[in-house]
This record gives structure tokens, sequence and C-alpha cells, in this order.
């Protein structure tokens, strides 16, 4: 079992910068692959990006490329979002989830891939 908790959440203008925080308390965070989603009222909970649990690949959503960075700081049992040149549809209640896997490489884009999630952080960016 692992507890995840985000933070870094907040009121930024457009075109500025925030850095959100996954932490996780409960077991070691380095066997799980780690994913950030976002989600806004009426729409499905949607992936923004994915870190693998032992070779750190990444990936990210289209709409987030060239943005966000997904790190991880295994020492810290903390994994991080990096959001540059954010926009008003950047706006959403942000979430971290985990998944424990034996697999070093995979990145998990789907939510029911996850079996821990985050309470979530709420993201809102002012035009």
């Amino acid at each position: 079992q692992v507890q995840l908790v985000e933070s870094g959440g907040g009121l930024v203008q457009a075109g500025g910068s925030l850095r959100l925080s996954c932490t996780a308390s409960g077991r070691t965070f380095s066997s799980y692959a780690v994913g950030w989603f976002r989600q806004v009222p009426g729409k499905e909970r949607e992936f923004v990006s994915g870190i693998a649990r032992a070779d750190r690949s990444t990936d990210y959503a289209d709409s987030v490329k060239g943005r966000f960075t997904i790190s991880r700081d295994n020492a810290k049992n903390t994994v991080y979002l990096q959001m540059n040149s954010l926009a008003p549809e950047d706006t959403a209640v942000y979430y971290c989830a985990a998944r424990a896997t034996s697999a070093g490489t995979s990145i998990y884009y789907y939510t029911y891939s996850y079996n821990f999630w985050g309470q979530g952080t709420q993201v809102t960016i002012s035009s």
C-alpha cells in the first residue's frame, strides 16, 4: 500500500510556471511507475505524463509536450511535474497515480492501470 499526496497547485497567469509534487509514503516509491492525470468538471480524467519505475523513461500527452517535464527523486519518494508556459486550457485538478510493477521501462496511460491515487491539486491558469 502506498499513500500519495500532491502539492504545488495554485493560481498563476498564462505563461507562468508551476511545479507539482507527488510524495509517497508507506512503501518504497522506486517500485512504482507513476503518472500524472488531470480532470475538468464534466470530462474524463486524462493522461498528462508518465514516468517508468526503473529507467525513468517518460512520456507526455501531445497537449503538454515541450512544456511539461516529469521527473522523480526516489530518495525523496517524490515525483515532480514541472509545468511551463501554462495556458488557460491547462486549468484542471491534477492527480498523481502509482502502480507497482516489475516492468522497469513501462509507462501506463490509462486510469485503470493505476492502483493508487492522490487527492488532487487544483491548477488554475488565468488569461
